[in-house]
Parts: C-alpha cells; sequence; structure tokens
C-alpha cells in the first residue's frame, strides 16, 4: 500500500545538502573555478550559451559548475534565469561578413580569397588519449606558439575585413538559389510561443537553441536518405562579430560588444521546379561560440524542412516534419516533461491501480462463468 512521504521538506533541505557535498568532491582536490571552467572547458561554454539563448560566458561557466557538469541542467539554469533580465532593445542584424576569423574552411573550393584557416580544430588529431595532460605543468611551449595559418601564408587572427562568402561565387553565375530578407521583423521564440506552421526565421531559432544531440541525429538520417539533403559544406567559418544597436537620440548604430559565433552554409542539389531551373540550394546554420558540430547539423535540418517552399516531394522523413522536428528539439521542454514522471504521481496511480484491478475481477468472473 502506498501512503505519503512525511518529512518532505527536511528530507529536501538534506538532498540539497548532499548534492552540494557531491559537487565539491575531494575536498583535498583544489575546487574548479568559474574562470577555470570559462576559460579550459569553453566548448561546453559555448554549447550552454547556444541552447539557453544567452551570451555570457561567465554564467555559462557558472551554470555549468552548479550542475555538477549536466550541460542541460546547465541550460536550464541560463534560461531560468535569462526571463528575468530587462530588455533594454534589439540589435541590428550582425555582419557575419566581416567577422574576425579564427577558423575558415570550404569542402567545395579549395581556394579561396583571404585564404582557408584551420584554425583550433579537432578534425586531424588521432583521437588518442593524451596522458601528458594528466600531468601537472604548464602548457607545452609548441602549443602557445602555434600560429593561425592559411595557404596565403598569412600567420594570426584573421582581423574583420571583409570576406567575401563562399556562396556568393556560385551566386555571379545564378547556379545558386537567391536568399531575398523578409521584409517584417521575425518572431522573437524567446518572448513569443511557437506557432506551427512556422516561418523559416522561426525554425532557425528553434534549431539554433535546440539540443545538439537531437539535431545531430536528425542531420545524420537526412545523409542516410531520410530527407532530400545530399549536402556539402559551402562554408564553415567561425570567428567574433560586432554587436550594434541603433540609438534613436544620436542617430547612426554604435558597437555594443562582440560575440563569438559559427557559421555555416551548405550547398545542396536540386533539380528544379516549374519556375525555377536546376541549381543549387542552401542550408543555414548560425550557433554561439565555437559550435561547428552543431552548425553543420543545423544546417542540414534547415534544408531538409523546406521541401515544401522549394516544391519537393514529402517523403515522410522525420527531418522534413516541422512538427516532429520543432517541438521535440528543445531540451529544456523535453526535460520538463520527461523528468516530472519521477515526481509523486500516488493519486494517479491508485487510480490506474484501481482500475486495473476491477478489469482483473471481471475478466476472471467472466472465464469462471464461461466455464
Amino acid at each position: 500500500m502506498y501512503v505519503a512521504v512525511k518529512g518532505g521538506e527536511r528530507a529536501i533541505d538534506a538532498a540539497h545538502a548532499w548534492l552540494a557535498e557531491e559537487r565539491r568532491g575531494d575536498t583535498g582536490i583544489a575546487a574548479l573555478s568559474v574562470a577555470q571552467i570559462r576559460e579550459q572547458l569553453a566548448l561546453a561554454v559555448n554549447r550552454v550559451m547556444a541552447e539557453g539563448s544567452l551570451y555570457d560566458p561567465d554564467l555559462a561557466a557558472l551554470a555549468i559548475k552548479q550542475s555538477r557538469g549536466d550541460l542541460i541542467e546547465a541550460v536550464f539554469l541560463i534560461r531560468a534565469y535569462r526571463t528575468t533580465l530587462p530588455r533594454f532593445g534589439a540589435s541590428s542584424p550582425i555582419d557575419t561578413g566581416r567577422m574576425a576569423l579564427t577558423r575558415r574552411i570550404s569542402a567545395t573550393f579549395k581556394d579561396l580569397p583571404g585564404g582557408q584557416i584551420l584554425g583550433p580544430t579537432f578534425d586531424y588529431t588521432h583521437r588518442l588519449l593524451d596522458f601528458a595532460l594528466m600531468a601537472e605543468g604548464e602548457t607545452p611551449a609548441s602549443v602557445i606558439s602555434a600560429p593561425v595559418s592559411s595557404p596565403t601564408g598569412e600567420t594570426g587572427v584573421h582581423l574583420a575585413a571583409a570576406v567575401p562568402h563562399v556562396t556568393g561565387f556560385l551566386n555571379r553565375d545564378g547556379l545558386i538559389q537567391t536568399e531575398t530578407p523578409g521584409d517584417s521583423t521575425p518572431p522573437d521564440l524567446t518572448r513569443e510561443p511557437m506557432e506551427l506552421p512556422a516561418t523559416r526565421p522561426l525554425r532557425l531559432q528553434a534549431l539554433t537553441r535546440g539540443d545538439e544531440g537531437f539535431v545531430l541525429s536528425l542531420a545524420y538520417s537526412t545523409q542516410r536518405g531520410y530527407g532530400r539533403t545530399h549536402a556539402f559544406v559551402g562554408e564553415l567559418r567561425i570567428g567574433t562579430v560586432a554587436v550594434e544597436m541603433d540609438i534613436p537620440e544620436l542617430g547612426f548604430a554604435v558597437q555594443i560588444g562582440e560575440v563569438e559565433v559559427t557559421e555555416c552554409e551548405t550547398v545542396n542539389q536540386f533539380t528544379g521546379s516549374k519556375t525555377e531551373p536546376p541549381q543549387f540550394t542552401r542550408g543555414y546554420g548560425l550557433v554561439f561560440g565555437q559550435t561547428e558540430r552543431k552548425a553543420i547539423s543545423m544546417s542540414l535540418v534547415d534544408r531538409a524542412l523546406r521541401w515544401q517552399e522549394l516544391g519537393e516531394d514529402f517523403t515522410g522523413a522525420p527531418a522534413q516534419d516541422e512538427e516532429f522536428v520543432l517541438m521535440h528539439a528543445d531540451n529544456v521542454q523535453a526535460t520538463g516533461f520527461l523528468e516530472h514522471i519521477k515526481l509523486p504521481h500516488y493519486v494517479d496511480f491508485q487510480a490506474e491501480l484501481e482500475l486495473i484491478r476491477r478489469l482483473r475481477a471481471e475478466a476472471i468472473a467472466a472465464k469462471e462463468a464461461a466455464e
């Protein structure tokens, strides 16, 4: 028989104290500082900022520390804090064409104006554990002095000179679909509930703050044939961009800061339609921080969701189903609905239990009567 748990408040306080103790771990080992997390676990910080829809490395690092490294819990903390912040205005669209590049690669063209910049990447590592990292000491000098280089012979981080996008080269010959900006300001998913069918700007917002693993799985499914996405990475670029805000009293925009972003444009096949000749189409991804796996995944799913806009057939692939993708991509919403089932449901279960007992009794009585 199920009975109500007594002393719940005391038990919860004790659970919180135990959590704090587990978070700290062995007190004989130095505590991990927020600054260390921000600087040395930057990719985790970037993911929390992206999925939390708040660009603040310090707060993201704090959330990671508080959540004991549970990134979804950290995203939840950031979003909850975000709702308490006042909004003073809206910034102007960022200009990724003037990004201060730290990484820029293309799988479609070898020689690019400005060169390809490998930047800091795991792509060419051997995926072998480096046990030297377990040793105490300073970073090897070879790592500190390694420059960022490009085929043009330039070194160092590339400054924010105008660097054209690769898809612009295709656009000169009409080989890729021209993207036209919308006339109206897109809705803000962080302030307004999602409505379906969604416009492409709203879909992109949902994808950029969606769970990386979920978006990655959908992107992989399109590559395996569950969708119409056979893509080339036209360009992947990572760097910092200026954030500007229009000040009505001044009559012009002023720079209020800068953010690091990852941008990916994919080039996809398109057989044409009644109004368009055969040409390439685009998939697009833009995410806070160095988050290239997410940006590539986002661009593949974005392209898969454009099937109706481009006059293609719906094949039933999950990545083509707007409702399925957008309503399940949000890890905070999914976590809340999933984890609520571990909370007390005593009354609901008692009702189910009584129903099963009654049905069993009726079934047994019917069987005995038949015999």
